[in-house]
C-alpha cells in the first residue's frame, strides 16, 4: 500500500537516539530548506531543573530539541549528544519536536500533586524559532498553563511571537506573565556571522515595541555579551539605546559563558571570523566555562551605569508560585537532563 512507508513500525534509518524519545517520523520539506524535523511522541512535558542549577524557576517545557536560529554559542548544543547527534551542524539542523507536548503538559498540570510554579519556556531552546511555523506548538502550550492557574515566562528571539500576542495576553488576565527578548548584537554584520538563522536586530527592537503595543511588559536580555566583540562602551550605550527606545521596560547583561562541546564550536568560529582573538578567548577561558571574576566585575561596572542613563530597569521579573491546593500525593516529574 502507498501508505506503508509512513508507518511508525517501519524502519527508516533513524538513529538509536531518537527512538529513544518516541520517535514518530522524520520530515523535510521545501519551506524548510536544509532542516529535518523529527517528530517525537513525548512521554512527559514538564521538566524539572536540578537545585544545582540555581535558577528563578524550577519547571521549564521545550517543545524543541534544537534549533535553527544556529547561534554559534548556544549553551544548548551539547544536549543534542544525548541523542546521538552533534552539537554543531546537526542542532542546528536536525530538530525534534514534541508534536504531542500540549496535550501531555494539560495532563500534568492538573495532577493534584501540581503546585503551579512559574514554568519557563524558552530556557534551553526557542519555542519561537521557525519550526514554530509549522508546529504551532506554542498557543497550545500558553493555553494549558493559562487554563490551569500556573504562572509561566517566554524567552525568545524569534519575532513569531507576535503571532500570539493575543493568547499571551488573554492568559496575561489568568496568570503571572513574563515576556523577554533576547538581544545581544546591535551590529548587523556581526549578528549575521554569529546568529545566522534569527531575526535581524531591527527585527527584534520592533518584536519589543509590539509587545508594549499589547499591553505586556518587556524584559530584554542583554546576553550573552561576547568578550572583545559586542562588550564596548559604544557598543552596549548604541544597543541599550535602542531598546530604551523600543518601549523595553528592564534589561538584564551577562558575559558569554562556554560550556562542553560548545565551547569547540564558537572556538572553530571564532577562528574563521577573528581569528585575531583566539588567543585573548583562550586565556579568558583557561580555567573552564565562565569569564574570570574579573572581567566579570568590570562588565557589570560597564553596563550598570548605561542600563541607569536610558531608564531602563533592572531584572525585577517574578517568578512566583501561585496559590494552590494542598498537594496531594506526590507524582514524579520527569527531570530535565540540562
Amino acid at each position: 500500500m502507498r501508505w506503508d512507508g509512513q508507518g511508525v513500525s517501519v524502519d527508516d534509518g533513524a538513529l538509536p537516539g531518537l527512538q529513544r524519545i518516541g520517535f514518530v517520523r522524520s520530515v523535510r520539506t521545501p519551506q524548510f530548506e536544509g532542516v529535518t524535523f523529527h517528530e517525537v511522541l513525548c512521554k512527559s512535558a514538564l521538566n524539572k531543573m536540578p537545585n544545582a542549577a540555581m535558577l528563578p524557576f524550577r519547571y521549564t517545557v521545550n517543545a524543541y530539541r534544537g534549533c535553527s536560529h544556529a547561534c554559534r554559542y548556544c549553551f544548548a548544543r551539547p544536549t543534542h549528544e544525548y541523542l546521538d547527534l552533534d552539537c554543531g551542524n546537526d542542532f542546528d539542523t536536525q530538530v525534534i519536536v514534541k508534536t504531542n507536548v500540549a496535550e501531555v503538559l494539560r495532563r500534568e498540570l492538573h495532577r493534584p500533586s501540581w503546585q503551579r510554579e512559574t514554568v519557563a519556556l524558552g530556557t534551553n531552546t526557542d519555542p519561537y524559532q521557525r519550526a514554530e511555523g509549522r508546529y504551532a506548538l506554542m498557543p497550545g502550550i500558553i493555553g494549558a498553563l493559562a487554563d490551569s492557574g500556573t504562572p509561566f515566562s517566554i524567552l525568545t528571539k524569534g519575532t513569531l511571537l507576535r503571532r500570539d500576542l493575543p493568547v499571551i495576553t488573554g492568559a496575561a488576565r489568568q496568570v503571572d506573565v513574563s515576556v523577554a527578548v533576547s538581544l545581544a548584537v546591535g551590529d548587523p554584520e556581526l549578528h549575521k556571522d554569529v546568529e545566522p538563522g534569527t531575526p535581524s536586530p531591527q527585527a527584534r527592537l520592533g518584536l519589543i515595541s509590539a509587545v508594549r503595543d499589547a499591553g505586556l511588559d518587556c524584559h530584554v536580555m542583554v546576553a550573552p555579551v561576547l568578550p572583545l566583540l559586542t562588550d564596548s562602551v559604544e557598543h552596549l550605550d548604541a544597543l541599550l539605546g535602542q531598546i530604551a527606545d523600543a518601549g523595553a521596560t528592564g534589561v538584564t547583561a551577562f558575559g558569554l559563558h562556554l560550556r562542553g562541546s560548545t565551547r569547540g564550536w564558537f572556538m572553530a568560529w571564532l577562528a574563521r571570523s577573528h581569528p585575531e582573538l583566539v588567543g585573548q578567548y583562550r586565556e579568558l577561558y583557561r580555567r573552564g566555562a565562565y569569564l574570570p571574576m574579573r572581567y566579570r566585575h568590570t562588565l557589570h561596572d560597564r553596563v550598570t551605569p548605561l542600563i541607569a542613563k536610558h531608564g531602563l530597569a533592572p531584572d525585577r521579573r517574578s517568578f512566583r508560585t501561585t496559590d494552590a491546593p494542598a498537594a496531594g500525593t506526590a507524582e514524579a516529574l520527569q527531570p530535565t537532563l540540562f
